[in-house]
């Protein structure tokens, strides 16, 4: 599983959610492309002891997040398989106190954190979309 940096401005900080006496999670909002005309929001979660990362952050702060991608799949009864997409944080720092992000990439995009040889394959992409 590869894991992801976002920088953008905590929006969002909700309570944590004590879904069972096994399972807690907390949900936020970074919005990042803030100088554009279309910014950003992106909803991530932390879960079980991590909930507490959140804490000593502040509406407004530029935060830098690694997380994970995660993705199940569930069998619902009346509607068939579906497929669920979350953003699962693991780390939160202040952007300012971040070390600075290598230059290939702009740092309000999600960059993955492994070497570029993990996810290309030799293999090229033929991209037959019409747009």
């Amino acid at each position: 599983m590869a894991s992801f940096e976002l920088i953008g401005n905590l929006k969002v900080k909700q309570d944590t959610q004590v879904v069972s006496d096994k399972f807690s999670k907390r949900e936020f909002v970074l919005t990042t492309d803030t100088s554009t005309q279309y910014p950003q929001y992106i909803s991530l979660q932390l879960t079980q002891d991590k909930c507490s990362l959140l804490d000593s952050f502040n509406v407004g702060e530029e935060l830098k997040v690694s997380f994970n991608l995660r993705g199940r799949e569930w069998n619902n009864p009346t509607k068939g398989v579906q497929y669920f997409n979350s953003l699962e944080a693991w780390r939160i720092e202040r952007a300012s106190n971040a070390s600075p992000a290598p230059q290939a990439a702009p740092s309000h995009v999600a960059t993955p954190s492994n070497s570029a040889s993990d996810v290309i394959s030799s293999n090229p992409v033929v991209d037959d979309l019409p747009f």
